[in-house]
């Protein structure tokens, strides 16, 4: 998915904490035992599973660490650049969150996006690089080391294509909408297994990410009658569905430990995250993505 080289970033939209952490980076990436009732990002055991250990990355060698975020400046820029990206794909959220929010009666606030690597603080505690991306509902603040997005790609094999990375944005993005409508904290009372809340949670904020994928290209940026992405193709989908099937429960724990186990999932199967990330990109409203109330997780 590409931007529109002559949408305007503003770079002061992300929070910019790369090597300002402490210590080295925990490799791997995606694991990490803080969320569920954190970020709800995998558990500890599967981060065990994968043996990953401190003495990963060093701090500050992610994608898209070697200039200052205050050079994205333009839709050209975040075609270059990861963190540019980040910036662009966070704007391009906003300005679809907030009217469709409005649609519901609600009003959306923009959840803060900080860039760190090796190790931060949150409102949610302490998070190291393992965490992977995440939300944190204290603070309302998502969270992304761009480390991460390689890791993506060599260690799981998902798509580096641009969307794969706007998808897993997009994601943290749909948990601050829980959290703004109210659903967010249903996963704590039902934290595990394949019909759990927690994975309802999960397909949900998948959802969201198709949701507003599917409407990138027709919301103009503030000011402006361009929006800030241009239109999706097939390709593009793909590299969505590509990072949706590569962190999916059964994968990450078929790595893990060579076993699939329903019973501990917190996301879904991949085919599932897939599908509703589908359903939010075909079915074009908040209500098509009502994951608690679905009666086949498979077949949205």
């Amino acid at each position: 998915m590409s931007f529109n080289e002559n949408a305007r970033l503003d770079s002061s939209r992300v929070s910019d904490r790369r090597g300002k952490g402490k210590g080295i980076a925990v490799g791997g990436g995606l694991g990490g035992g803080l969320i569920l009732i954190l970020s709800l990002i995998f558990g500890s055991d599967v981060v065990d599973g994968l043996g990953l250990s401190d003495g990963g990355n060093p701090a500050g060698t992610g994608s898209g660490y070697t200039e200052s975020i205050s050079g994205c400046l333009d839709g050209a820029d975040a075609n270059e650049r990861l963190d540019c990206r980040i910036v662009g794909t966070a704007e391009s959220l906003d300005s679809f969150w907030e009217p469709a929010l409005a649609a519901q009666g609600l009003t959306y606030t923009e959840p803060g996006v900080a860039l760190f690597t090796g190790r931060t603080d949150t409102g949610c505690g302490s998070a190291t690089s393992a965490v992977g991306p995440f939300y944190c509902p204290a603070d309302e603040q998502t969270y992304y080391d761009t480390a991460f997005f390689d890791e993506l790609v060599a260690q799981y094999g998902a798509s580096g294509g641009p969307l794969a990375q706007e998808y897993v944005v997009a994601h943290e993005f749909g948990h601050h909408i829980q959290n703004l409508t109210g659903v967010l904290g249903a996963s704590a009372s039902d934290p595990r297994g394949a019909d759990s809340a927690a994975v309802r949670t999960e397909l949900q904020a998948d959802c969201y990410a198709g949701l507003w994928a599917g409407n990138s290209a027709s919301v103009p940026a503030p000011g402006s009658t361009e929006p800030f992405l241009a239109e999706l193709t097939a390709a593009d989908v793909q590299d969505a569905l590509s990072a949706a099937s590569a962190i999916g429960d059964d994968r990450i724990q078929s790595m893990a430990t060579g076993q699939v186990n329903p019973e501990s999932w917190t996301h879904g199967s991949g085919d599932q995250r897939q599908a509703w990330f589908m359903q939010g990109y075909d079915g074009g409203s908040i209500t098509s993505c009502d994951t608690f109330t679905s009666s086949d997780l498979d077949n949205p």
